[in-house]
């Protein structure tokens, strides 16, 4: 049998077989799930976490320099959603998605991402600044935060395959963290109606500006440039 005939017959597979799902509470990893119809159910917060204008910052900078600032925001990033309880699920370039779980999880979801925004300012820019012109690029972030139901399967072929996040959170994040850097954090919503006032209010003062998201149905946003301070 040649390649086109075996990928007939996976696709139609694909396509003909029935879906066998499980609700989850927990974020699924790979060997959860099997290859075939296969799918974990679960509620949860995403986070994507973003550099901005990277190619500026490629162009600016000599590989080595970019590849610093690649690792130095990542490990960040990395490292507060890992302590405040969140899944890595994917690393992309410039880009890590998280995604949190449980009571709580936009407050947690959204506490990380001002965390982050804490680390890049007092952190990762000066640290950075003091090896290079800041001249040549300015680092700047977004990070964005939805909530929904996920539907998590494998995708891929054997030795080689990943999660496939659907869903509207899993959509929306990655979109947010796309928008100008204006604002370092937008959630949506849905993520400012469930999450705690410790993440809405300072001293009794809004951290977030109501938006209009002109590109995505003229929807609500909000947009913050408040950040939270590490211990």
């Amino acid at each position: 049998m040649g390649l086109k005939d075996e990928l007939t017959s996976e696709i139609d597979t694909i396509f003909h077989d029935a879906w066998t799902t499980r609700d989850g509470n927990v974020v699924p990893i790979d060997t959860s799930i099997k290859l075939s119809n296969d799918a974990v159910k679960i509620d949860g917060a995403v986070l994507y976490a973003d550099i901005a204008d990277s190619t500026k910052m490629v162009q600016g900078h000599s590989d080595f320099g970019a590849a610093e600032v690649y690792k130095a925001f990542l490990r960040c990033a990395a490292r507060i959603i890992l302590a405040d309880g969140g899944t890595i699920t994917a690393y992309d370039g410039d880009r890590v998605m998280a995604v949190f779980v449980g009571d709580g999880k936009e407050t947690t979801a959204v506490r990380a991402a001002l965390k982050i925004n804490w680390a890049v300012k007092n952190i990762v820019v000066p640290r950075r600044n003091r090896f290079y012109n800041k001249s040549l690029f300015s680092l700047e972030h977004v990070v964005g935060v939805d909530t929904s139901a996920l539907f998590v399967a494998r995708t891929g072929v054997r030795g080689s395959n990943d999660l496939v996040w659907v869903g509207r959170a899993a959509n929306q994040a990655a979109k947010l963290a796309s928008l100008p850097h204006t604002h370092n954090t937008y959630i949506t919503q849905a993520v400012y109606a469930a999450m705690d006032n410790s993440v809405a209010f300072l001293n009794s003062v809004a951290m977030w500006n109501k938006l209009t998201w002109n590109t995505f149905d003229n929807s609500i946003i909000y947009g913050s440039t408040y950040w939270w301070s590490l211990a």
